[in-house]
């Protein structure tokens, strides 16, 4: 058979490419102990099987499931994007040199400066309070370069809105926030000729990068004042329900709560990310596959809470909407997330660019709305930075 896609993210597998033509027992052997329940094969280049369905028939019946999560209720936001964006700006830019700061010093042994993590986590927290939507619309603007440090803050980011939509405590929201921020500081003592690979490791590279979570552990065991969440979400954030994670291969009923959102957070972040050796997803198909991916690996219920958190359309998810045109989606609706509000700007009728509109996809026809989206759409596809215009809309 021809494999077209292994069913997990870049980094969770051993082979050098995801599409490859299977030629021995021993290739098979080696996916299923990387914990890969299912594979997409290429019919026109490899043996087919009968009662498997069709890509399509699989995507519909996800978007299916994946329109039922959306239809329940979230909770109400405290101010606008617009109003937000600037001090998540800037809360984003503080968070980002810290988390540089804290590599630096893990290299040189030094321990974590507690008190100056702590203010960083409380204005992250602060604006996820006003509205998620302008940080969480930021963590989607990735600079490759950068990649390490804003990857900690997006995660930070993304489970301080996972943790505040479940309704937690301000104490323990802060303690995740603090485990998310963190939760990479293993990485400093990664080799940057083998964190920044242009291509896919070797067997030992690999082997060394999965040390980082006790490494980051071990590290912030000497910090005083790091609390058990965080240092749980450091040591566990790569742990699978079905045991096929690392370091402990720790199953579902042995990894805690605040660790199981914390990887489905990681894992979202990551593949959405563009990195040297390979192109992000869109956050609306990153969504889908962690939601296909929580059949075993990640816990179903915290994966449906956590789309109903971040919206099945994303901030910075390029949509297709019933008159033709292209929007990108700038702030989830109040309580629908069927209904956000989209920055309209290119036709596909015409397939030319149009004066951007602020179209709030709640509103009737003559108020401001009128339209609905169809499906979400590949940048790539339509050959649009849908970024450029989230920029515009605030």
């Amino acid at each position: 058979m021809s494999i077209h896609d292994l069913d997990c993210g870049w980094m969770e597998h051993p082979f050098v490419r995801s599409r490859f033509v299977i030629t021995s027992e021993e290739e098979i052997r080696r996916i299923r102990l990387a914990g890969i329940r299912g594979v997409t094969i290429d019919c026109e280049r490899g043996l087919d099987v009968a009662d498997a369905p069709t890509v399509e028939e699989a995507a519909a019946i996800t978007e299916a499931e994946v329109t039922a999560i959306a239809a329940k209720p979230v909770a109400p936001l405290r101010t606008t994007v617009a109003e937000e964006y600037d001090q998540a700006v800037a809360i984003r830019r503080q968070a980002a040199g810290l988390v540089k700061t804290v590599m630096q010093d893990a290299r040189l042994g030094k321990a974590v400066e507690l008190d100056r993590v702590a203010p960083v986590v409380e204005n992250v927290t602060a604006s996820i309070l006003r509205n998620a939507g302008a940080l969480l619309g930021l963590s989607v603007i990735k600079n490759k370069d950068d990649y390490t440090f804003l990857h900690s803050v997006s995660v930070c980011t993304l489970l301080v809105a996972f943790c505040r939509s479940r309704g937690m405590d301000a104490d323990t929201v802060y303690q995740a926030g603090i485990g998310g921020l963190l939760h990479d500081t293993g990485k400093a003592l990664i080799p940057d000729h083998i964190l920044n690979k242009p291509g896919r490791l070797t067997d030992e590279e690999f082997a060394i990068v999965r040390r980082h979570p006790k490494d980051g552990y071990d590290i912030l065991c000497r910090t005083g004042g790091i609390g058990d969440i965080a240092l749980d979400i450091t040591l566990h954030h790569h742990e699978r329900r079905d045991g096929s994670g690392y370091p402990d291969r720790q199953g579902e009923s042995e990894i805690s709560e605040l660790a199981q959102m914390a990887a489905i957070v990681d894992v979202y972040d990551a593949i959405t990310a563009d990195r040297c050796y390979h192109k992000g997803m869109p956050p609306a198909e990153a969504l889908r596959k962690l939601y296909e991916w929580s059949k075993f690996h990640f816990n179903p219920e915290l994966t449906q809470a956590f789309m109903r958190c971040v919206g099945i359309y994303p901030v910075g998810t390029l949509v297709l909407l019933e008159s033709g045109r292209l929007a990108v989606v700038v702030e989830p609706h109040e309580t629908s997330l069927l209904t956000p509000k989209v920055n309209v700007f290119y036709s596909t009728k015409s397939q030319t660019y149009i004066k951007p509109e602020m179209v709030d996809l709640a509103r009737g026809l003559g108020f401001g709305g009128g339209d609905k989206i169809v499906r979400h759409e590949s940048p790539d596809k339509w050959q649009v930075d849908p970024l450029r215009f989230l920029a515009l809309a605030v």
